[in-house]
């Protein structure tokens, strides 16, 4: 496939290596825009993904004599998936909803919550030992660490748990 560019053939495992590696990569991401709603987004990676998939498989199918072909382009599929990831958790697009059980300290986590300036929600709770605090807070996924630590300075034995969300417009939302 690739033979136009006169590419020698003890490169072309990297080459392939690489067009996995970047093909999977924009696969990963473009899931997670299709999940979250993204289409403009999700369409221009599974346009350069699939592309990129071809020229890729081609270049192996074309070659089957040549095992390293082959490593390289199962050695990039693997790798893209986690490069995908990688990219994915610096982007941080979205929203994570959490969900925080303390069985002491549910005020004071939920006045932090909203001096920071989130919504946060408290409910009361019963859990194995008694009475506990739920309190319910989503934000931006970028901010969830900076959440999590200040919930776990005031109360290091909170139970805390984060989804992935597509919000609403309703009840307050910090911009």
């Amino acid at each position: 496939m690739l033979n136009w560019l006169a590419i020698p053939t003890t490169l072309m495992p990297f080459i392939i290596f690489l067009m996995r590696v970047t093909d999977m990569s924009l696969d990963t991401l473009r899931v997670l825009f299709v999940i979250r709603g993204r289409k403009p987004l999700a369409w221009i990676m599974g346009f350069f993904q699939s592309a990129l998939w071809v020229v890729a498989i081609t270049s192996v199918l074309s070659n089957l004599d040549n095992l390293w072909n082959v490593i390289g382009y199962a050695g990039g599929f693997a790798t893209g998936n986690v490069v995908g990831m990688l990219i994915e958790e610096r982007l941080a697009i979205g929203h994570g909803h959490l969900r925080i059980i303390s069985p002491h300290r549910g005020k004071a986590i939920a006045e932090a919550i909203r001096d920071a300036g989130y919504a946060a929600t408290e409910l009361p709770g019963r859990g194995k030992d008694g009475t506990v605090s739920v309190i319910s807070c989503s934000v931006k996924r970028r901010d969830i660490d900076n959440v999590q630590r200040g919930i776990y300075t005031i109360d290091p034995e909170a139970f805390v748990t984060v989804t992935d969300i597509r919000p609403l417009h309703r009840g307050y939302w910090r911009a």
